[in-house]
């Protein structure tokens, strides 16, 4: 490995304790206007302290982040579809590695749809992605998306997806929660971190699925509509903070909502 793609990567993942918080606000890409992203900069701004990176839109990064902001970026780059679609499946590239390099991201994000009609039009993607970030050390974070079509997961589905991304050249996994999530785990080669998805019932079912993840060898989290969405996003961001890289307890981090 480079010394840019380990610098990029040190930088994600601290290197001190080999955990991450980050912060996902790109879900506007395909979901537009949802509720308390109405307006990225009001959203992004009391939270970024408290994230190890932002995952984020070309869009949003031009317009509603403070270019002095001293904090990893993760370019979300691919798209092309829309919840009211006929399949959220159907993305690819479009954003070159060119605009990640000149907007300065540390990683690029992609999501594929394993197990969907476009499965092999986004693995392709993805390995011509790795192909080419790689010639730039930039990492490259496979997103393995369940679209509204597949909602398979368990350990069986997810561990697929994962090793297929790892194999395929992907430096990072986001995939989600699952019972014996420690089977995926094992059989990924690459750091794994876990989404949020759609907005949980309880603050308390947040922390305890962040804890859950991490004790079962999750590199940690990118998280989005269940920290900004909540009633307290300062104090979920903290508490989900203390989890990852001071190993709370549940109860011990509950007490910053």
């Amino acid at each position: 490995m480079d010394w840019g793609m380990k610098n990029r990567m040190s930088r994600l993942i601290k290197s001190d304790d080999e955990r991450a918080v980050w912060l996902a606000i790109d879900h506007g890409y395909f979901l537009g206007p949802l509720s308390k992203l109405e307006e990225p900069a009001k959203t992004i701004k009391p939270l970024a302290p408290y994230a190890d990176a932002l995952m984020l839109t070309r869009g949003i990064l031009r317009n509603c982040v403070d270019a002095g902001l001293d904090l990893p970026m993760i370019l979300r780059v691919s798209g092309g579809n829309s919840i009211v679609g006929p399949a959220l499946s159907n993305e690819s590239i479009q954003t070159s590695v060119e605009e990640a390099i000149r907007l300065n991201a540390s990683a690029v994000a992609f999501s594929i749809y394993v197990g969907t009609e476009h499965e092999h039009q986004t693995l392709i993607a993805l390995g011509n992605l790795v192909n080419e970030a790689q010639r730039y050390g930039i990492p490259v974070l496979a997103v393995t998306a369940v679209g509204k079509e597949l909602e398979k997961r368990d350990a069986r589905y997810l561990g697929l997806c994962c090793r297929i991304a790892s194999e395929l050249g992907a430096q990072i996994v986001k995939t989600y929660y699952c019972e014996d999530f420690g089977k995926v785990v094992k059989s990924c080669p690459v750091p794994l971190v876990v989404a949020g998805g759609p907005k949980l019932k309880t603050g308390m079912d947040v922390l305890g699925l962040a804890h859950a993840a991490v004790n079962e060898g999750a590199a940690g989290v990118d998280m989005g509509r269940n920290i900004w969405q909540s009633d307290n996003a300062v104090g979920m961001i903290r508490a989900i903070r203390k989890i990852v890289h001071e190993n709370a307890s549940v109860k011990e981090a509950s007490k910053l909502l």
